[in-house]
């Protein structure tokens, strides 16, 4: 039999281990919970757009990209481990998350807003074709680019379980992923001037985002001559059981993008901040970028 004092030794070195374990699946399950948000910013004393990653926590600010040319309109994959962006000049490339396996899937330095199938075998992304924008489809590797082309002038595509989803004219349109035939018509009232390459949709496809004009402050003369400043504002919009009119949700903020489980928006706020904006209780979060200046080329991409 073992003595009393060993017994104790050997509960001490259990109990520690077992503290090991969980400190180890609590630290993992933080991390896991504090997912990376990816967005355009321009560092200080340059001149070109380069996508930063930082934790929801306000954790972990990094750049991700370098170069000449500016990098935007972040989208993650569905497992959340690459992001697929718009390289201006260059075309649609994907990396690591750590900005790490850089790699170059089209050549069309126009090409932009990428967005992953449900299952991340393929890539839809825009195109200029002659005097509109067209949606294009491709492998996940760059190859078997195909344009569809039955599917009417496109903006920001969406790709989610319930099918391929674009802007055109104002409204909200599934198409089929074949040849781009408009399927369905959700009549959504999407700003057709500023609105069509920041549409956001929620996980459920419930309701989207996007911006558009505002009306001018009152008292403004800022732009001189006596003229207003044109203003913007972000639109939140009911399209799922049944489409509504846009709402004006914030003013003077950039385009939005939601949380997994469709709860929270962020958005550029003041060009120097990252806002969590929670949709219930529109209580707001500010994660700071230190110097660099926050873009608002594109809605953040928020990983799944």
């Amino acid at each position: 039999m073992l003595s009393s004092v060993k017994r104790r030794s050997l509960v001490l070195i259990a109990s520690a281990a077992l503290a090991l374990v969980l400190g180890a699946a609590a630290t993992a399950g933080g991390a896991a919970s504090a997912k990376w948000l990816v967005f355009s910013a321009v560092p200080p004393g340059q001149h070109v757009d380069q996508l930063f990653r930082i934790r929801t926590s306000g954790a972990g600010l990094k750049r991700v990209t370098s170069g000449p040319y500016p990098s935007i309109a972040p989208a993650f994959s569905p497992d959340g481990k690459s992001i697929a962006f718009a390289r201006s000049g260059i075309g649609i490339v994907t990396m690591d998350v750590d900005g790490r396996h850089v790699h170059r899937l089209t050549t069309n330095g126009r090409d932009s807003f990428p967005a992953w199938s449900p299952d991340g075998k393929q890539i839809a992304f825009v195109r200029p074709t002659n005097a509109a924008w067209s949606i294009f489809v491709m492998s996940s590797s760059g190859s078997h680019q195909r344009r569809l082309a039955k599917a009417p002038p496109s903006g920001r595509p969406t790709w989610s379980s319930s099918g391929l989803l674009i802007p055109s004219d104002g409204d909200l349109v599934k198409i089929d992923t074949g040849n781009g035939h408009a399927l369905k018509y959700f009549g959504a009232t999407i700003d057709a001037v500023w609105g069509l390459n920041t549409v956001a949709l929620a996980p459920d496809d419930s309701q989207l985002t996007f911006i558009g004009a505002a009306a001018p402050e009152p008292g403004d003369k800022e732009c001189g001559d006596g003229v207003p400043c044109q203003r913007f504002a972000l639109y939140r919009q009911t399209v799922l059981p049944k489409t509504k009119p846009p709402k004006l949700l914030k003013k003077n903020v950039g385009p939005a993008t939601y949380s997994r489980d469709g709860k929270q928006l962020a958005f550029v706020s003041r060009n120097t901040k990252l806002d969590l904006f929670t949709l219930a209780t529109g209580r707001t979060k500010v994660l700071r970028l230190g110097a660099n200046y926050a873009t608002f080329a594109a809605p953040p991409a928020w990983q799944p």
